[in-house]
């Protein structure tokens, strides 16, 4: 009686470890995935709708960056190189569907980090997922300070303020302006572009322009005939406009149906791209702008590139155009959370969180430390302008490649 009680408790235990090897063998092996297996990177882009144009040239810096690490054999995680892997979903330039996409990369796609969605709106609405979730998120195009004063911890942004951008433009445009009087300014009325045009405002004001035109216009307006008549009417000295891509192609030609000229025009951002060039032709030239990147940067680097050169060399001959800052930042980031996650050694969300807040990263983008909120502060952004069909850096000083030219045809 005695051996067939030994028999059965024996049979109970190997049943038992049986039992446990199949509950946790599973686990077992989805904690080595988890370990060895890719890092997953979420990026809600918007790859069809008005801000397609900017969300592909996102895409375009994400994928050249995922190309370079796995070439390299992956991030190197505490001693183990691991590829890495981004999700994609189109928004279709929608902000609520943005939200709805970058909850699901998180809860559905298990994602390990996540690139927000394009421009400081839809980044603003998106960020509530990586707080919620304590998934470390990096900003690639969000400049306006809205996007950082909501006491986050887990959102960091490429982007310097947008008076980075206006008050050096402004001071250039004094300069070579002294005696201009009216600025008329026509901004989207999105977070960002009027973000922007605020700011160009507040600049201007305290350089002694007289701003005699400030007005909105809605998103997805195709039409400016009354807004930029009212304009001509001012005679404005220096015209600033504000928005994305197709806003000012089709605002400039507008401008050039109804006869305005100015001595300056600043378009923010739209000359920074070529497609911006292509579309207007001779009406971009002289046109001003700013941006947060030029390839005439020439910055060395500690990341996967090495220098501005040479990721300019390689985007180049992957994609057949020079990058402008928004393919850039779309790179920047990458390599901004590669150089996070080598520096903690982990995956880990926290420490790679905490490794992000350090700061102290030599980019090729520029060097890359943010304020407690998230918002880097530790470049200077470039000015340029469109002077025979080319895109020339008029400063700073140590980047420029040429000087600003006044009349706008």
């Amino acid at each position: 009686m005695r051996d067939r009680t030994h028999a059965w408790m024996r049979l109970g235990q190997v049943l038992s470890l049986a039992i446990a090897l199949l509950a946790f063998g599973p686990l077992s092996r989805s904690l080595a995935q988890a370990q060895t297996g890719p890092i997953r990177v979420g990026a809600p882009l918007p790859l069809t709708g008005p801000l397609s144009p900017e969300g592909i040239k996102l895409q375009q810096g994400y994928e050249i960056w995922k190309d370079e690490v796995n070439a390299a054999g992956g991030i190197n995680v505490g001693g183990t190189k691991r590829p890495v892997e981004i999700v994609y979903y189109d928004y279709q330039s929608a902000t609520p569907k943005a939200v709805q996409l970058a909850e699901k990369l998180v809860t559905d796609d298990k994602v390990d980090f996540m690139f927000s969605p394009f421009g400081s709106g839809a980044t603003k609405a998106a960020s509530t997922v990586a707080e919620k979730y304590q998934i470390p998120t990096l900003a690639p195009t969000a400049s306006s300070v809205e996007v950082y004063d909501q006491g986050y911890k887990y959102l960091f942004g490429t982007f310097t303020p947008n008076d980075t951008l206006s008050e050096p433009l402004t001071e250039l445009i004094r300069a070579k302006m002294p005696n201009a009087k009216k600025v008329a300014i026509l901004a989207r009325n999105d977070l960002y572009p009027l973000a922007i045009g605020v700011e160009f405002e507040k600049s201007a004001k305290k350089r002694g322009f007289d701003v005699v035109y400030f007005e909105k216009y809605a998103i997805n307006t195709l039409d400016h005939a009354s807004a930029l008549t009212e304009i001509r009417n001012t005679k404005a000295d220096w015209i600033v406009a504000t928005g994305y891509t197709n806003d000012m192609i089709l605002v400039r030609k507008q401008m050039a149906d109804l006869g305005i000229k100015a001595q300056a025009i600043t378009m923010i951002n739209a000359p920074a791209y070529q497609e911006f060039i292509d579309a207007t032709g001779p009406l971009s030239e002289n046109v001003t702008s700013a941006g947060w990147w030029h390839p005439a940067a020439r910055y060395k680097s500690k990341d996967i590139f090495g220098s501005t050169e040479r990721y300019t060399e390689l985007f180049q001959k992957k994609f057949k155009y020079v990058p402008d800052y928004t393919a850039a930042t779309g790179s920047a980031v990458g390599v901004l959370l590669q150089m996070a996650i080598e520096r903690a050694g982990t995956t880990d969300r926290v420490k790679v969180r905490d490794a992000l807040a350090a700061g102290g990263y030599d980019t090729f983008f520029g060097p890359l430390s943010f304020t407690p909120a998230g918002q880097a502060i530790s470049y200077v952004p470039p000015i340029f302008q469109i002077q025979d069909g080319k895109t020339i850096v008029v400063a700073p000083d140590a980047v420029k490649s040429g000087d600003l030219k006044l009349g706008v045809r």
